[in-house]
């Protein structure tokens, strides 16, 4: 059932996660009351989303400009004479897509991106739906000893394996056609704890993921990865996801420290082309 506002329409994906967002034009300027719920509803379901969005590349910019410093990506290519916005591209004759694998963007940075807004130009006629999950939801469903056992845990991230020069040379030889820009530039590493309070929430989540965490502070990987796998694991059932299919002029804004999403690669022989930009956020305490 559609949860109402004064001036918004929120209507939740799933029991978990995410919620279209319809009444907004996001090419107009929002006023502060307007803006005001819908970063409520981003809060309350760590994903939102808008549909038939017509876009220019300032009006894409001025919105994510509302929520915070932008991120120019060191390893998507960026769009012509726009480099605040990054290509998020599949071709007809690709294989493999970007972020096929369930993660959280930029958690080997010290300070993590808030979150990513993503605008869909072309989309295939099947397929291509993102997931999303809710770390929030993840973290409340662990049994006592487990939230026990993960407090005080610290977690070691880091941009090298998945974008660097050994992940390049990883891609050429399994045939991965989606390789990164700029591997010379994956130098980061970051440590955060394994439970993160959410800054603006207080709700308590999962903060690990498959494509950037490597091991526990103090523990090696040999003794880190059966406990990572299991979170892994727990953090992404279907209990706690949401899935979003895109349309031509879809628009989707994930908070980095709630939700992990996942771009499924089913959609063989089609193009998609999305516009991303990515939102600075604040030091994790």
């Amino acid at each position: 059932m559609a949860m109402s506002s004064s001036t918004i329409d929120v209507r939740p994906i799933s029991g978990a996660v995410g919620a279209e967002i319809h009444g907004v034009d996001l090419s107009s300027s929002l006023s502060d009351d307007l803006f005001a719920e819908i970063c409520q509803a981003y809060d309350d379901h760590g994903v939102i989303f808008f549909r038939d969005q017509e876009l220019r590349p300032e009006d894409h910019i001025a919105f994510a400009e509302r929520w915070g410093d932008i991120n120019i990506n060191r390893f998507f290519t960026p769009v012509d004479d726009y480099p605040m916005i990054a290509e998020v591209r599949k071709e007809p004759e690709q294989k493999t897509n970007i972020g096929s694998r369930w993660h959280t963007d930029h958690s080997y940075d010290q300070v993590p991106a808030m979150g990513s807004v993503l605008y869909a130009l072309e989309v295939p006629t099947k397929g291509g739906d993102t997931l999303f999950a809710s770390m929030a939801a993840a973290y409340d469903a662990l049994s006592d000893g487990m939230k026990s056992a993960l407090d005080g845990l610290e977690a070691h991230h880091s941009s090298r394996h998945a974008f660097g020069l050994n992940a390049r040379q990883m891609k050429s030889t399994h045939g991965n056609d989606q390789a990164y820009n700029n591997p010379d530039l994956a130098t980061q590493d970051a440590i955060h704890p394994v439970v993160l309070t959410h800054p603006r929430t207080g709700r308590k989540g999962i903060y690990v993921n498959g494509d950037f965490t490597t091991h526990f502070v103090g523990w090696t990987r040999a003794e880190s990865n059966p406990l990572l796998e299991m979170l892994y694991s727990h953090a992404t059932e279907p209990r706690f996801t949401g899935r979003f299919r895109w349309e031509k002029g879809s628009v989707a804004l994930w908070d980095n420290l709630a939700v992990q999403h996942c771009a499924v690669n089913d959609y063989q022989g089609e193009r998609r082309l999305m516009h991303r930009i990515t939102v600075e956020g604040t030091p994790l305490t």
